[in-house]
């Protein structure tokens, strides 16, 4: 199976597994920045050269090679399952994508026909209940996370320890995973305990947010889109999630965590 969603700059200084909706835009930066001196022109997403992906067949061998080995610092970054999934309803369902369409062509038809939810009309701009639709979509999202019908997760709602696993289970460990919500302190902590050509002044990067302004603005706090059954539903779909990653799944208001990951616990749970 390999490595799917793992990056490494090319000049060997650290391995990274990407999760969506988990600032990759800016660490994806960030990496190509720290061996080449400059960002990458447009989204990091789309860069075919000057940082190993293993979605390019040429980089595969350097990074298994690397991995297997552990010969890098390997690190991944996390989110609040509850901002998480609510980005990912902004962004790709109610959201135009870079390229002028709907995310993955006729999936929202789809949930409008089938889950009845609003996304704004044609462009995104017209008023809808957000709250209402949020729910009918989390709804679709447990779908396909626990019967894969009417089509499988997609990788940005699926959960985000199940990105992680794929890398303790194909023989990878992990040396530091820290929150988006501390994105600051937890990416220090990287470039601190790694070599790269080039210096890493963190305060002077911008952020990549290649999502922001796809989609309608959210009009109201986060706990307001989860009632009971959200909850509820969010639980059963991200229950490792926030286990793992010490997330507070009592209140969808406190994005912040509760406590410690523990590296040990992560790769226990996840390598089996």
């Amino acid at each position: 199976m390999g490595f799917p969603g793992t990056w490494m700059t090319e000049s060997e200084s650290v391995v990274y597994r990407v999760v969506p909706k988990c600032a990759c835009s800016t660490i994806g930066q960030i990496m190509y920045y720290s061996d080449h001196g400059t960002f990458f022109e447009g989204d990091i997403h789309d860069a075919t050269q000057g940082l190993h992906k293993w979605a390019r067949e040429e980089s595969q061998a350097a990074i298994k090679a690397n991995v297997k080995t552990h010969s890098s610092y390997a690190f991944t970054c996390v989110r609040n399952p509850y901002t998480r999934i609510l980005s990912s309803f902004f962004d790709k369902i109610c959201g135009i994508q870079r390229n002028g369409k709907r995310y993955r062509g006729n999936l929202v038809p789809l949930l409008i026909q089938k889950y009845g939810i609003e996304v704004g009309g044609e462009d995104g701009t017209e008023e809808f209940d957000q709250v209402k639709s949020f729910r009918r979509f989390l709804l679709f999202a447990r779908d396909t996370i626990r019967w894969r019908r009417p089509m499988d997760p997609d990788i940005h709602w699926s959960a985000m320890s199940g990105h992680v696993s794929t890398f303790i289970v194909n023989g990878g460990r992990y040396d530091r995973i820290f929150w988006t919500e501390q994105f600051n302190e937890g990416m220090q902590q990287v470039l601190d305990a790694i070599e790269t050509p080039k210096d890493v002044v963190l305060k002077e990067v911008p952020r990549f947010n290649e999502s922001e302004g796809h989609g309608p603005k959210r009009l109201h706090p986060v706990e307001d889109y989860f009632d009971d059954l959200s909850m509820h539903l969010v639980y059963e779909i991200y229950k490792r999630d926030f286990e793992l990653f010490k997330y507070d799944f009592e209140n969808p208001g406190n994005k912040m965590p509760i406590g410690e990951i523990d590296l040990d616990e992560v790769h226990a749970k996840l390598g089996d």
